[in-house]
């Protein structure tokens, strides 16, 4: 006797019953806090209770924190990306930047341990220290902070503080594509920079050197002082030069080599157009997924500065439990160590919108709704 339809379908559903505790392995978690000043021949500190709880909390949120990036990875590594899984994108990262605040929030938590409360249980810590959250390295390395990019602390890498099996793990992490990595791969096949006769890159270009142009005759028939009149026109001339670099691949590409740029010229290109024609629905989910990167790479300098603030807090200006500076050091990362800034950047290059080259009509269309055309 074969099932019918209906069996098959309801056998999925099938499990086995679950009770709370053994669900969440409440066991393990509750039983996962081992406070050392509670040892034999130890003075018992009663905040390395908060402190163990608070970090367990913060590595818990990096795991979630990777599982979605690691998603969004998944999403955009494919070679033809549906509209849909864009949406999908936008919305695990939309999750990512709910849950940075929280992170950032528990240092409120941890900041009502007072310095020598801190004290009193520090030393039994040694060499422990946060530089050797492994999961955190990993989160840096799926972003796409790169080796060459990281400020070192103490005169070596974070790798120095890790053990070998650490350590393997962050080298492996390494060896998967970045999320900024697969980013600009998505932006390069972005299909609307040319369409028939029109070419997005030159139709700007030819837009921005009226526009600039302009400026200057406004400014030659100034009655200003000719000093103040001569300031303004080499401020144009540096501005419209940053402008001819974007649109020059000998340049461009020179900026690249030098490692002052990772967007390629034409994902570069996409991230602009995509950012002046953002009102047409086709490219709403990717404006917005792209300023979701923008608040990620700011939540995490948050996360950073607040984490340095917390550090200078109960230790002064003391050397950490890992062997860095602390808090200078953490100050550093948190302008040194953000990875989209390319996307955030392209603000520079945004014009006025009553001088947007207006688009083809056909490449309008493609841009709408299907049903409004």
């Amino acid at each position: 006797m074969t099932d019918s339809p209906d069996s098959k379908n309801t056998s999925a559903f099938k499990h086995k019953d679950q009770y709370y505790r053994d669900y969440l392995q409440l066991d393990t978690i509750l039983n996962a806090q081992h406070m050392v000043s509670s040892e034999p021949g130890n003075i018992e500190a009663h905040d390395e209770m908060l402190f163990i709880i608070t970090h367990q909390a913060y590595e818990l949120w990096f795991k979630q924190v990777l599982f979605e990036v690691g998603a969004v990875i998944g999403i955009f590594s494919q070679e033809n990306v549906a509209e849909k899984d864009v949406a999908l994108a936008h919305h695990y990262l939309n999750r990512i930047n709910r849950i940075m605040p929280v992170l950032i929030s528990q240092f409120d938590i941890i900041e009502t341990m007072t310095p020598g409360a801190f004290t009193d249980f520090r030393s039994y810590l040694n060499p422990a220290s946060g530089f050797q959250s492994l999961q955190f390295r990993q989160l840096e390395i799926g972003l796409g902070l790169r080796a060459a990019e990281r400020r070192e602390f103490g005169g070596q890498t974070f790798h120095s503080r890790l053990d070998q099996r650490d350590r393997d793990a962050a080298h492996k992490a390494t060896e998967h594509a970045s999320l900024l990595e697969v980013m600009i791969k998505w932006l390069e096949r972005m299909p609307f920079l040319e369409h028939k006769d029109f070419t997005f890159s030159e139709a700007l270009k030819n837009v921005v050197h009226e526009m600039y142009e302009a400026d200057r005759e406004r400014l030659r028939n100034s009655d200003s002082p000719a000093d103040g009149i001569q300031q303004q026109l080499d401020q144009i001339d540096k501005t419209e030069a940053g402008f001819d670099a974007l649109f020059d691949a000998e340049k461009f590409e020179a900026l690249r080599r030098e490692g002052n740029l990772r967007l390629s010229m034409r994902a570069s290109h996409a991230v602009l157009f995509i950012f002046l024609y953002k009102d047409y629905p086709l490219l709403q989910i990717p404006y917005r997924l792209l300023t979701q990167l923008i608040e990620l790479d700011e939540n995490m300098a948050i996360w950073r500065f607040r984490h340095a603030q917390m550090v200078s807090r109960m230790i002064g200006s003391k050397i950490g439990t890992g062997g860095s500076s602390g808090h200078s050091y953490l100050i550093m990362t948190a302008d040194k160590h953000r990875v989209f800034t390319e996307i955030s950047n392209i603000s520079s290059y945004l014009i006025p919108g009553q001088f947007i080259p207006a688009l083809p009509d056909g490449l309008a269309k493609k841009l709408e709704f299907n049903f409004e055309s």
